[in-house]
């Protein structure tokens, strides 16, 4: 295997499959880490199962790392991945569900906003025959203005927009069967996205109420200006759900739509220059009009058919969306010690 990853992934990949993986992406949430681990734990040891944690330190620049390798050595059951830098939350999901182990994989904040204690509802619509189980904060504990008012319409466009119905896409607490997330593949920024993505595969998915806790350490690393960014990446999965295998049917529409309009404008200017001998010449506000929405028509096209390109780059060649530095688990020998900071 020529790729430089497999030595490190591979291994990662074992036979001894366990019930569950918790999944939590992290950055910069050192004083929240000793709290969530007591928290899950708790919450996975009531249910009864064999269970892994998997923390993936998304380049945090504080000390998340050195209070991930403290808990590491206390708990067999923990497994810490570092990656090179921050690569965004998509590429640190990314990163756990590809070393997840578990049957059934559920993923978690880190900033103690979601609760452990509701994965139970989670896995009991799991058990009840569905493949995506999602969290929905119905009483959200966030700022009014810069979270729940852009998070309410990117929730109801990207419903409209997809026709998954969801309450909450933002809601990092779900829970999966292993073979629906393994074969979804993610990059940019749609792990958002996941439930759209996997309903595209004939999926069952459900929404369970969960709660939401304020933030007791740390600030949010979210802003209203992600808002703009997330209109985009719901253009894209529609666009990638619906017309990725017939981009016809949307490049002709507007190839149509553009040609139409060009040929009635045409035909409107040749009979005022014909029958009622009206010059052309002195209506450039019209050429550059056309212009404009010629060129507008352009570059959506083309930004479509770059989305084309990279889904089917990463596809199709297997190139990685993120680069681990190291991985300690059980497994591991000569750890280093190091007490909690």
């Amino acid at each position: 295997m020529d790729d430089p990853l497999y030595d490190i992934v591979a291994p990662m990949d074992r036979a001894d499959r366990v019930d569950l993986s918790f999944i939590v992406p992290l950055y910069n949430e050192a004083e929240n880490l000793p709290e969530l681990h007591q928290e899950l734990s708790a919450a996975a040891k009531r249910l009864g199962r064999s269970y892994e944690m998997i923390f993936i330190d998304d380049g945090s620049s504080d000390n998340s790392w050195e209070v991930l390798k403290w808990l590491q050595k206390n708990d067999p059951l923990v497994r810490i991945v570092r990656l090179r830098k921050n690569f965004g939350q998509t590429a640190a999901l990314a990163a756990g569900f590809d070393l997840a182990g578990g049957e059934i994989i559920v993923s978690l904040d880190a900033d103690l906003q979601n609760d452990p204690a509701d994965i139970p509802l989670l896995l009991a619509k799991i058990e009840a025959g569905f493949d995506l189980v999602s969290g929905w904060r119905k009483n959200r504990r966030d700022r009014f203005l810069s979270r729940r008012v852009p998070s309410a319409v990117a929730n109801w466009l990207i419903s409209r927009i997809t026709r998954v119905r969801l309450h909450d896409y933002g809601c990092t607490l779900k829970a999966f069967r292993r073979e629906v997330i393994k074969n979804i593949k993610l990059y940019g920024e749609l792990h958002r996205f996941i439930p759209a993505i996997a309903s595209h595969m004939g999926v069952s998915i459900a929404e369970v109420e969960v709660r939401h806790r304020p933030r007791k350490h740390g600030k949010s690393k979210y802003n209203i200006f992600r808002f703009t960014r997330v209109i985009l990446d719901t253009l894209t999965v529609k666009f990638l759900l619906s017309y990725s295998t017939r981009p016809l049917q949307i490049f002709g529409i507007v190839g149509l739509v553009s040609g139409g309009l060009g040929f009635l404008i045409s035909l409107w200017l040749s009979y005022q220059r014909l029958f009622l001998n009206k010059s052309l010449a002195e209506r450039p506000l019209l050429f550059l009009g056309v212009l404009l929405i010629v060129v507008g028509f352009q570059f959506i096209t083309l930004g479509l058919l770059a989305e084309i390109m990279v889904r089917a780059y990463h596809e199709s060649s297997g190139k990685a969306i993120y680069f681990i530095r190291e991985i300690i688990d059980s497994s591991e020998e000569n750890r280093s010690s190091s007490d909690l900071p």
